[in-house]
């Protein structure tokens, strides 16, 4: 059972920037190759939906040597394997835990049960303590257990949403605006802020309409989601930009700790900046943004 805090910043991943978190194809060298100069705060080399049959072997090799090769800087380094009970499943998952990526990521987790033997075969592949479990979430089930898939380890620290396996189960259409899958996404955001780990939202599918997914990204951010999963390097600096502070943001938030600041120095208990009333849940609102601002500082650095 999970003993993250809920009310810990470094438990929503706020010191581990997630605003871009771009999948590629591991069977692509190119690809791979170019990520090394990219933006992006987090990747997912891909094993599972990317990669036809045939190439899954060499995929894997290539994933696990990039994880190895010590050359994608501060990025984020996940390994996404083929899903429970496919015939790639277990062999990816040893060479993931052998590799010692920063997270394995598994598509369609459903249960606090499959949390846990997923947990125990990554220990049995002599993972080491910092690779994590980055779960998918996208399916009915998942969703209406998501608490429960969030506490089940506490080396699970990512929620990764699944919205085109979503849909797709649901028998929903996809509308500007998510309306299909509103109700999915907040109860996903829940049971991620319940269990304490992170969560990123899915793709966004048409790499050609830039309007489109600065909207998407917007509302996820607005849902309250740590960043946004990509399929394109053009899609990583609008990403960056909507889920990192603004510097407006990080001002008021400055101001708001120096204001409340003072007003404890005065033996007040509240304190108000431009009319607005600062209580201790806004200060706890003003760290997180700063410590956010310095996590993404600090990788790009």
């Amino acid at each position: 059972m999970s003993t993250q805090s809920q009310a810990s910043p470094a438990a929503y991943g706020i010191f581990r920037p997630r605003r871009s978190v771009l999948y590629l194809p591991s069977s692509n060298e190119r690809a791979l190759e170019k990520a090394k100069t990219l933006p992006v705060d987090a990747l997912i080399l891909d094993l599972e939906d990317a990669v036809a049959p045939d190439a899954k072997d060499a995929a894997r090799e290539n994933a696990c040597a990039a994880v190895k090769s010590g050359e994608y800087g501060n990025r984020e380094l996940t390994i996404r394997v083929n899903g429970i009970g496919s015939q790639w499943h277990d062999a990816d998952i040893a060479a993931a835990s052998a590799a010692g990526p920063d997270a394995i990521v598994v598509p369609k987790v459903n249960s606090a049960d499959e949390v846990r033997l997923l947990v125990a075969a990554m220990e049995a592949g002599g993972a080491p303590e910092r690779t994590k479990l980055w779960a998918m979430v996208e399916t009915p089930v998942a969703v209406l257990h998501a608490e429960e898939i969030a506490r089940a380890s506490d080396r699970l620290t990512c929620f990764v949403i699944g919205t085109n396996d979503l849909y797709k189960e649901l028998g929903a259409h996809y509308r500007p605006g998510r309306a299909a899958v509103q109700t999915s996404l907040q109860l996903i955001a829940l049971g991620a802020r319940a269990g304490g780990v992170s969560v990123v939202d899915g793709v966004f599918n048409n790499v050609k309409d830039d309007e489109g997914f600065r909207a998407e990204a917007e509302q996820g951010r607005e849902l309250g989601f740590d960043g946004k999963t990509l399929i394109h390097p053009g899609q990583v600096d609008v990403a960056n930009e909507v889920y990192g502070p603004s510097p407006d943001e990080i001002a008021d938030a400055r101001a708001v700790i120096e204001a409340f600041e003072a007003a404890k120095a005065e033996g007040k208990g509240v304190a108000t900046l431009n009319g607005r009333l600062i209580e201790n849940l806004h200060v706890d609102t003003a760290k997180k943004v700063l410590a956010t601002a310095a996590a993404i500082e600090a990788r790009t650095s």
